[in-house]
């Protein structure tokens, strides 16, 4: 396994079928709720098996120069729970380094919030629900 920086049209397709699949589809959203409106100022990482297919997905966005935000996480179903997502988690927090950021922010479903401990992150408060059901909570970590 191996985290890119999706770049080819195959590569964004699968990239955004993955995030489709695993954060809109299972709510019964329509195709295209999965993008965002500065998807193009964000750096989009998927990680990828030894096919070159697309397992996970994440984006980072830096909301001030000092501050990145993680977005979008997410790993196909069968996937889940092999720690895969540490590795996107690690390569987008290098990555906010690399530009200068010191602190990493992110809003978790209230499924999420262990996983996102494991990594360092804290909660910081209990913020939106999201399609009416997936309580939603702002967490953070220094850099």
């Amino acid at each position: 396994m191996k985290v890119i920086e999706p770049a080819t049209p195959e590569q964004f397709k699968q990239y955004y079928q993955l995030r489709y699949d695993t954060l809109r589809k299972p709510w019964d959203q329509p195709e295209g709720s999965e993008r965002a409106e500065d998807d193009d100022q964000a750096i989009h990482a998927m990680l990828v098996d030894e096919n070159n297919e697309a397992v996970g997905v994440c984006r980072l966005h830096l909301n001030t120069p000092q501050e990145g935000q993680i977005r979008f996480m997410g790993v196909r179903a069968d996937k889940q729970g092999m720690r895969l997502g540490d590795q996107l988690i690690s390569y987008l927090e290098d990555r906010a380094r690399q530009l200068g950021a010191t602190t990493m922010t992110l809003q978790a479903r209230e499924n999420a919030v262990n996983f996102y401990r494991r990594n360092g992150y804290e909660v910081v408060e209990k913020t939106y629900l999201l399609f009416g059901s997936i309580q939603h909570y702002k967490m953070a970590r220094q850099l």
